[in-house]
């Protein structure tokens, strides 16, 4: 048997970007000192048995029509949350990364849909890179109890784990994590670009062949990308993230990429003693804790996918001692907050420029969505006017730079939201006003500028 010629090439860590000799910038991500060096074999092309005789077994197409789908092909995890996200549970044979910062929670939960999965007779098989086996069982025995259809095993080597996924034949798969596999017949250490790759190719082959569903743990990196090359996400089905802060107790699990459904939902998790439990109503969940009779206080509706959730935006405004005010943003995009509080100025009247303002996205969400514009709006000119507005108002509706207050996509479930949680009153775009008085019990308010917005609430 002829051997493979042993090569040097250079890998970007961060797309996986190959090239012959090493560069300061990737040509493909443009990212500055990201290439490492790394010994790959080839092995020489080979021909099949009897060369140029036709091979035993061709791959045959099917139509169309003839493909059923059932309803049986997606495996429910145990969690409403997380079934949503994933479009309606695992689908067999799919390949799904879970992303997320250390300690946030990915292990704990894929144990427990391993547990959820095994009460429910389907055999799974978790596999851990980073743990012993007496770890993953203290780690089971605070989560719950399992049944004998839950398999567990302590393995790096990809080949051995192949072969006991063929030979066990399992329904779910568990990998804890992508990182700690390595391939023999690749030469880098694990955890480089070139395992992590040849690594996720092994477990595709095997979801696919063998119609398993396969789950894998993916480290992230500083910025909160999963950390080797970015090829990893193109290559699997769904990519998950947990986001939230370790020390608190939520956890917002997100779709980033999802080919069997939407990539706009969103899970919401809570860390207790025996691990994660979901939280229904997210919304009710997320107003926890607010203040009374404070200025810069406002509730708004943003769009997670389908599902409407109910936040509350803060703002503090202040005189700034110092010649350059200063301004600061969590949750949302500070960009945006500068603009908003320019349209301000100039639509309004009201004097911030030798102000400090503060605007704050409460219960740790990040939102983008424009349609909160009109809360940080009236949340700014509450506190700068130290006016309290009505806690039982709810305002949704995107600023235009000219002042006014533009419509926003799939405003009565947004309404229908507040009215469900007891809110009294909507200030909503004069466009969307009509249209979301519709069989509602509570008042709308249409506004047309910003400037209408304030002299109707403040």
């Amino acid at each position: 048997m002829a051997k493979g010629k042993t090569s040097t090439v250079y890998f970007c860590q961060n797309c996986g970007y190959e090239s012959s000799k090493w560069m300061g910038q990737c040509p493909g991500c443009r990212e500055w000192n990201s290439f490492v060096e790394e010994t790959i074999q080839k092995s020489p092309y080979t021909a099949g048995a009897g060369g140029s005789e036709k091979h035993q077994k061709t791959a045959v197409p099917c139509a169309l029509s003839e493909i059923a789908v059932r309803e049986e092909d997606r495996l429910k995890t145990g969690f409403a949350e997380l079934d949503r996200v994933l479009g309606g549970g695992i689908v067999c044979g799919s390949l799904t990364l879970v992303g997320g910062d250390p300690g946030i929670g990915k292990s704990t939960l894929l144990l427990q849909v391993c547990r959820n999965l095994s009460a429910e007779g389907h055999k799974v098989l978790y596999i851990s890179g980073e743990e012993s086996l007496s770890q993953i069982k203290m780690r089971a025995d605070r989560v719950g109890s399992f049944t004998g259809d839950m398999l567990l095993l302590c393995e790096t080597n990809l080949g051995e784990i192949a072969e006991v996924i063929r030979e066990r034949k399992p329904e779910a798969v568990v990998i804890d994590s992508i990182q700690t596999m390595y391939n023999e017949q690749v030469s880098a250490a694990p955890g480089s670009v070139s395992q992590v790759r040849e690594a996720t190719g092994v477990l595709l082959q095997l979801a696919k062949g063998l119609g398993v569903s396969v789950m894998i743990v993916g480290h992230v990196t500083k910025e909160g990308t999963v950390a080797g090359p970015r090829v990893l996400e193109h290559m699997v089905d769904t990519v998950l993230y947990f986001e939230g802060d370790r020390h608190a107790s939520y956890r917002i699990l997100r779709g980033v990429k999802n080919r069997f459904g939407s990539t706009n939902e969103i899970g919401v998790f809570e860390m207790q003693e025996q691990g994660l439990v979901e939280v229904e109503n997210a919304s009710e969940y997320m107003l926890n804790g607010r203040p009374e009779n404070a200025s810069g206080s406002i509730v708004t509706c943003t769009m997670e996918g389908t599902r409407p959730l109910l936040v509350e935006i803060q703002a503090l405004v202040c005189h700034s001692n110092f010649g350059i005010p200063r301004r600061q943003t969590i949750g949302t995009d500070f960009n945006r907050v500068n603009l908003l509080m320019a349209v301000l100025e100039k639509r309004t009247g009201l004097q911030l420029a030798n102000c400090d303002a503060y605007v704050n996205i409460t219960g740790g969400m990040k939102v983008t969505e424009p349609a909160i514009d009109l809360g940080i709006v009236l949340t700014v000119a509450s506190s700068f006017k130290n006016s309290v507005l009505n806690p039982r108002i709810l305002a949704f509706g995107e600023v235009g730079l000219s002042g006014e207050v533009r419509a926003v996509s799939q405003a009565r479930q947004r309404v229908a939201e507040a009215e469900r949680l007891g809110f009294t009153a909507c200030v909503v775009p004069e466009v969307c006003a009509a249209d979301c008085r519709k069989n509602s019990k509570i008042e709308i308010i249409g506004v047309k500028t910003v400037q209408d917005a304030i002299d109707r609430i403040l």
